[in-house]
């Protein structure tokens, strides 16, 4: 059971950062006064999405610097599952998905739906997904177990690059154990993309008698393929 969710982008570069840290007497970071958007290759935003292993306390943000789509959403997915997921349950026939009803993962997105059952046909899970009610986003245990934690560990540091981003994610502790990987995602994901109604037709999608438009079970139309 994981629970999935797009962090607040961020600015990369010189830029203020709420909070303190330690520094050498005399010897503060200097950043940007104003928080203006840098258009260099490197700069400019991230959109950190998040993954979320309720029951091992344990967490996976894939750093992109493109669009926030469903496609990119599937593939930080579609990541943690093949760098944390399957090694630590190999044998697990089914994956629960508990997701906000709005943004790149939301219940009415057609992509969305449409990337999770290329995920469902690689990997041979059943892909089962719970949407939160609209203005309950506060419930998604992702954002305070994981977001929140990120957040207070870079306070008062400017996200000056990519990697340093990365770095302080990844390097995200706390007492009960949480223990977070990251890695930066360059690839592109246009906007704009359409899944028409033949293709959702073709998403094996069984909706539940409960808020089906809410909740629902993706299973595979073939095979796995790979082993993942």
């Amino acid at each position: 059971m994981i629970s999935v969710d797009t962090k607040k982008k961020e600015l990369v570069g010189d830029f203020k950062n709420g909070g303190r840290e330690w520094q050498i007497q005399g010897q503060p970071e200097k950043v940007r006064v104003h928080d203006f958007e840098i258009r260099e290759p490197d700069k400019g935003k991230v959109a950190p999405y998040g993954v979320y292993d309720l029951g091992r306390n344990v967490g996976w943000v894939s750093v992109g610097v493109d669009h926030d789509t469903a496609a990119f959403a599937v593939e930080s997915i579609r990541r943690w599952w093949r760098w944390m997921g399957h090694p630590s349950y190999p044998k697990a026939k089914r994956l629960l998905i508990t997701a906000d009803s709005g943004g790149s993962n939301g219940a009415r997105v057609r992509l969305w739906k449409w990337e999770l059952q290329q995920l469902a046909n690689a990997t041979g899970l059943e892909i089962s997904v719970c949407h939160f009610p609209p203005g309950t986003s506060k419930w998604n245990k992702i954002e305070h177990r994981l977001f929140s934690q990120i957040t207070i560990n870079w306070r008062g540091r400017p996200l000056t690059s990519h990697e340093v981003i990365v770095e302080v994610i990844a390097n995200t502790r706390t007492q009960t154990g949480l223990i977070v990987r990251a890695e930066l995602d360059t690839n592109a994901y246009p906007i704009g993309v359409k899944v028409t109604d033949k293709q959702l037709q073709t998403v094996n999608v069984r909706r539940a008698k409960f808020h089906g438009e809410w909740n629902y079970t993706i299973r595979p139309t073939r095979k796995s393929q790979t082993k993942l």
